[in-house]
């Protein structure tokens, strides 16, 4: 990370902190977000019509007055919907609202200009092709609402402030090797999910489990055709995941919260991905999945823990689930998701998911799944435990899953236990670069054959299958990596001569307890 994209982070930050007052950190976050990436569209919109309109020598900015403003509009207007995804007007530009509003040495009234900039960014969309990538994600800026202030005159007064801030920060929008804002604003969503409790775990997984998944799943591959994740959050894992390789093809993804989806679609953009490169819905990923007929080269996900679903004997003969001939429990969804991402596993393709360790090992219709995965089809690839309190909201001991479907020749299984391997950071467990490079390395050895080099004591082992049967496919990871630690003999001749000079010493303290208790003629306590 460069010094420039640290700074860049810190400024955000500090404006997010000194600006929300006592707002709560969720509700600003959709602001503080929303207007970044408000800025952004504008200054990739000035940019790109800039450089258009080169070849006449003019600017954006100049088009309005001009003797041909209608026509140029209308040229640039059709040029960005196809080019961007979207168009805004010279005087609807980040900068003018911002300058609009500090305008004569006080804060002008611009409430009613914002909304009606940010309705029409999203209605510039309609009827082409990226009217859904762009519909409703400003729906969840309320410039009404009585959190931005009491009067008018206090909304107003915030919004201005947040808006002239932004203004002053160069985000860097014209270098397209720089990823920098990108970044930036994902270190914002990890700041906010740091402080949001149980809420977290639904748009935002850690950094360092995201890298853990992004490698296992582009190991051996510079390119990836696809890339999906059924719960995609801010859609933090699918950005990792790009960044592992040279090219991905399409990033898809479903996402079950409106505001969460508002704002993995802000990520992609932010991180330019062009809208006809990413397809994100917002449905009910169990219950009415949106990619069903698709396969995909790469899947990963942090599904909500042990979250409840219908479990509908109706899903019996969905193409999903039919197979197992069982289906998860409402109660745990777990292995529900599995089935769906192994549903749409490409026959080439990883996928890796984070799931709570009680998958490994609980019975009834999991275990019964759990045993169809690896005995009917011999797609599980690896095990990793992972330590406890690494996620945000939850501090329960978690695992990743590793599956595939081209394993016909493969007759084992990968364990690592890399639960012990972490920094404690405040309140939150952190897996260090160190840690990961480990688990990465076992994970190469063992996909290449080098089993011997995959098999680290007290951390990893290659289970052969039969070994799993005999465990009836109880996953548990203690039952292959023994970390069992011996502990050092007790010398008890040590011992014994250690309790005889403390009997010595307790003799002479109560010696002298005595002659204190003479000298002032009381009773000895003993």
């Amino acid at each position: 990370m460069t010094q420039q994209t640290q700074q860049l982070q810190a400024q955000l930050w500090n404006i997010a902190n000194t600006l929300r007052g006592k707002m709560d950190a969720d509700d600003f976050r959709d602001y503080i977000l929303g207007f970044i990436f408000y800025k952004y569209l504008s200054k990739k919109m000035e940019l790109y019509a800039n450089e258009i309109l080169e070849p006449d020598q003019l600017k954006f900015r100049d088009l309005e007055g001009h003797p041909q403003e209608a026509e140029y509009i209308e040229a640039v207007r059709d040029a960005a919907l196809d080019k961007l995804g979207y168009f805004l007007l010279p005087s609807e530009l980040f900068s003018e609202l911002a300058r609009r509003g500090n305008s004569g040495g006080k804060h002008q009234f611009i409430l009613g200009d914002l909304t009606r900039v940010l309705t029409h960014i999203e209605q510039s969309t309609m009827g082409s092709e990226s009217e859904e990538d762009f519909g409703n994600l400003f729906e969840d800026l309320d410039l009404t609402s009585s959190k931005l202030g009491k009067s008018e005159n206090d909304k107003n007064e915030l919004i201005v402030k947040v808006l002239s801030h932004l203004e002053e920060i160069d985000f860097d929008i014209a270098n397209s090797e720089s990823d920098m804002l990108g970044d930036a604003y994902e270190y914002l969503i990890g700041q906010f999910a740091s402080g949001a409790g149980k809420k977290a775990g639904e748009f935002y997984t850690p950094q360092q489990v995201s890298n853990v998944l992004a490698q296992l799943v582009t190991l051996g591959k510079d390119k990836l055709k696809s890339v999906y994740d059924p719960t995609c959050g801010s859609g933090s894992l699918l950005l990792r995941v790009a960044k592992q390789v040279k090219q991905v093809g399409g990033f898809y993804g479903q996402e079950m919260n409106p505001t969460t989806y508002n704002l993995c679609r802000m990520n992609m953009i932010m991180h330019d991905v062009h809208y006809k490169k990413f397809d994100i819905k917002n449905e009910n990923t169990l219950e009415k999945p949106q990619h069903v007929d698709m396969r995909f080269e790469a899947i990963v996900a942090n599904p909500p823990f042990s979250a409840k679903w219908s479990a509908s004997p109706l899903f019996m003969s969905d193409d999903r689930f039919a197979v197992y001939g069982k289906l998860a429990p409402g109660s745990k969804a777990d292995f529900a998701f599995v089935q769906h991402m192994v549903h749409q596993l490409a026959d080439n393709g990883t996928m890796a998911c984070v799931l709570p360790h009680g998958v490994l090992f609980r019975g009834a219709a999991e275990g019964h799944i759990r045993k169809y995965l690896i005995e009917d089809r011999n797609y599980l690839d690896a095990v990793i435990g992972l330590p406890a309190n690494i996620f945000y909201g939850t501090s329960i001991p978690t695992c990743i899953l590793v599956l595939k479907k081209n394993r016909s020749e493969a007759k084992n299984i990968l364990f690592i236990d890399a639960s012990q391997h972490f920094e404690k950071v405040k309140t939150q467990n952190v897996l260090r670069d160190g840690d990961i490079t480990k688990v990465i390395d076992v994970y190469k050895a063992y996909s290449s054959g080098a089993f011997d080099d995959a098999e680290v004591d007290k951390y990893s082992y290659v289970a052969p299958l039969a070994e799993v049967a005999e465990n009836d496919y109880n996953l548990n990871i203690p039952r292959y990596v023994d970390t069992f630690e011996e502990e050092e003999p007790v010398d008890l001749q040590q011992v014994s001569q250690d309790l005889k000079q403390l009997e010595k010493e307790i003799r002479k303290t109560d010696n002298t307890i005595q002659q204190f208790c003479d000298e002032l003629g009381i009773d000895t306590p003993f």
